[in-house]
C-alpha cells in the first residue's frame, strides 16, 4: 500500500486509515457489492460548519494507524460473524479536513436490508467508540476543542 493509505484486506472485511485525498463512497459500495448480497447500506460521516453553535473551519484527526487498523479490522470481522452480513468496508481519513469532506465512510452488504442498516449502525457506533482516532475542532475566531474520545 502506498505510504498515504494503511489498511487491511480479507475476503469479507476491508478497513483503511487514508491520510491523503477525498474518501470515496463509490469505492466503498464497489468492494462490497457481491452476488449473494440483495442489499447495500452505506453511511458517511462528513465534516459540518459548526459544533455546539460555533463556526468550524476545519478538523484535524490524528490516529495511532496500526492499532486503528487493527481495531476497525476487529469490529469488521465481528460484524460478519454475527450479523450475517456478506462485505463489509470502513475508511477513515486523518489530517486536515475541511467543511464538507467527509472524514468516514462504510459501506455494508448482505443479503437483506435490515441485516445491511444494521450492520451499518454498528459499525459506525463501534468505530467511534473503540477506534483510537482522535479529532480536534478548529473554529473560525482560532479556539479549538481536542475531544478525548475518538
Amino acid at each position: 500500500m502506498s505510504s498515504q493509505v494503511s489498511g487491511d484486506s480479507t475476503e469479507s472485511v476491508h478497513v483503511e486509515v487514508v491520510a491523503e485525498g477525498r474518501l470515496s463512497l463509490d469505492r466503498a459500495v464497489d468492494w462490497v457489492e457481491c452476488p449473494r448480497s440483495g442489499a447495500i447500506a452505506t453511511f458517511s460521516g462528513v465534516v459540518r460548519d459548526n459544533s455546539d453553535g460555533r463556526q468550524v473551519d476545519h478538523l484535524d484527526y490524528e490516529a495511532y494507524v496500526p492499532m486503528a487498523v487493527k481495531v476497525m479490522r476487529s469490529i469488521g470481522e465481528r460484524i460478519v460473524k454475527e450479523r450475517g452480513v456478506s462485505k463489509i468496508f470502513m475508511a477513515h481519513r486523518v489530517g486536515r479536513l475541511q467543511v464538507k469532506e467527509p472524514a468516514v465512510v462504510i459501506a455494508v452488504s448482505a443479503p437483506h436490508r435490515a441485516e445491511a442498516i444494521g450492520a451499518s449502525r454498528l459499525a459506525i457506533d463501534e468505530l467511534k467508540l473503540q477506534v483510537p482516532i482522535f479529532k480536534k475542532e478548529v473554529f473560525v475566531d482560532g479556539s479549538h476543542w481536542k475531544s478525548n474520545r475518538p
